[in-house]
């Protein structure tokens, strides 16, 4: 056994050797970016708001709107129905009406509202 030792070392140390024989220089920086420069001065990414808290409301005509309210408190989303189409609202500040095209209104953020949908008019809702 003790024979076979000095050849298992010998044999390791040749295929160890072997081991990156590469003739080419390895580069280790790159090739220098065309965009770093406008990336350096690019503005910094705002993340879309997540969703702070969603809620069912039932309003005064019997009628169920969902309202999500959105993080950055100047966006909130309102459906009519509980998986139809969003329409996205936004306020000038936070804590002011959430309003979009077409007579969509939001006024308030709790459990009781005053929202008003095309057609229907402003109306009392509560959670």
């Amino acid at each position: 056994m003790k024979q076979y030792f000095p050849l298992i070392a010998v044999a390791s140390l040749t295929l160890l050797s072997a081991c990156n024989k590469n003739d080419e220089p390895e580069v280790v920086g790159g090739p220098a970016d065309p965009m770093a420069q406008q990336l350096a001065n690019a503005a910094p990414v705002e993340l879309p708001p997540s969703v702070k808290a969603n809620k069912q409301y039932r309003c005064k005509d019997n009628s169920l709107i969902f309202v999500d309210f959105m993080s950055d408190d100047k966006t909130a989303l309102l459906r009519t129905e509980k998986n139809g189409a969003a329409t996205s609202l936004k306020a000038a500040e936070a804590g002011q009406p959430f309003t979009a095209e077409g007579g969509f209104e939001v006024k308030g953020s709790g459990d009781d509202v005053t929202i008003t949908v095309p057609g229907k008019g402003a109306q009392a809702c509560h959670v």
